[in-house]
């Protein structure tokens, strides 16, 4: 099984697809298709999207001769893996038909569906055909920078975690709700990943239609009981993606462009204190986020046995704690 190359098809051939891989400051594979190409053991061999000219310059791009409007005529490529890269409303049509199709892997992009009502319709239908896998790109689960930090809350290099602030601006004139179902997902999943538990919404500051300053969840993580806070916020000219967990003898801030660890050490300002001194980590690269990704799909098909890093059931998990914001007080 190790040697076999296997086929590979995408539906919706737009920016996550195709797109982000001209992006020269992203690091590279930045696109599903970038990453599938980049895998020995993938080949591309169909696309599908309705927009005429999306699917002539996909098949430029990635020299795909079978580029398609019609799911039945993808499926007749036979491909072993189906990405998932429309909007969040249809993923579940195409999901099921993959499934249906005897597709052994389908990947999805984030969110998983539009709707609790449609990403459990997904688990479901995956349950009914137990030989395939639906795999999730929340892609900081195959970010090494990430990894390292999962380990180090697991082998407690600081001591018990104690607290987790998360950060999410996207945009100075988004509304929070929005953020929120754009990157949100990513966001909670990512402390879910991190801290190996799950995020548990316990209060909401602040209006989601806002488009004003910050909205704040607040939460606690479910087995540990460590307390979670997620400030989403708008009016801000950058982006911002990052979460600081905050340790007995230590803390560390993670997430887009930021990778600090701060030991607790005799203080260098205050006699008989101690501080935050860093400890000099740096950004692992590449951090693998979609080639780990598209590693693990060929795991799972030399190993039909393999849960995926990345599963529809950690999808649904923070998409739970968002669809439950609005009514929270």
């Amino acid at each position: 099984m190790s040697g076999r190359v296997y086929r590979a098809a995408i539906v919706g051939l737009g920016r996550i697809a195709s797109k982000l891989e001209d992006d020269e400051l992203r690091e590279k594979p930045a696109s599903h298709a970038g990453a599938l190409t980049g895998n020995p053991r993938c080949e591309l061999v169909a696309g599908l999207d309705n927009d005429a000219s999306r699917r002539e310059a996909f098949a430029r791009r990635w020299g795909v001769s079978e580029v398609t409007d019609s799911m039945d005529r993808l499926l007749k490529s036979r491909p072993d893996i189906v990405v998932v890269a429309t909007h969040a409303d249809t993923h579940r049509p195409y999901a099921e038909a993959s499934l249906r199709g005897g597709v052994p892997v389908v990947i999805c992009e984030k969110p998983l569906a539009n709707t609790m009502r449609d990403a459990k319709g997904i688990i479901a239908a995956a349950r009914r055909f137990p030989a395939s896998r639906v795999i999730v790109n929340h892609e900081r689960r195959y970010s090494r920078d990430y990894r390292l930090v999962r380990s180090a809350v697991a082998e407690q290099r600081f001591g018990r975690l104690l607290s987790v602030y998360g950060t999410l601006h996207f945009g100075n004139r988004a509304r929070h709700r929005d953020v929120l179902r754009h990157d949100g997902t990513h966001l909670v999943d990512a402390v879910n990943f991190v801290c190996t538990d799950t995020v548990v919404a316990r209060k909401r500051v602040g209006s989601l239609r806002r488009r004003l300053s910050s909205s704040f969840l607040h939460g606690t993580l479910q087995r540990s009981g460590v307390p979670v806070v997620i400030e989403i916020g708008s009016e801000r000219t950058y982006l911002q993606f990052d979460m600081i967990l905050s340790f007995a003898a230590g803390r560390i801030h993670l997430g887009n462009g930021r990778f600090a660890w701060e030991e607790s050490l005799p203080s260098h300002h205050y006699g008989g204190y101690r501080s935050l001194l860093n400890r000099h980590r740096t950004v692992p690269e590449p951090t693998d986020y979609f080639a780990g990704m598209v590693a693990d799909a060929v795991a799972c098909l030399d190993d039909r046995t393999r849960r995926p890093v990345s599963t529809a059931e950690d999808a649904l998990a923070a998409m739970r704690v968002i669809r439950s914001l609005p009514a929270l007080l």
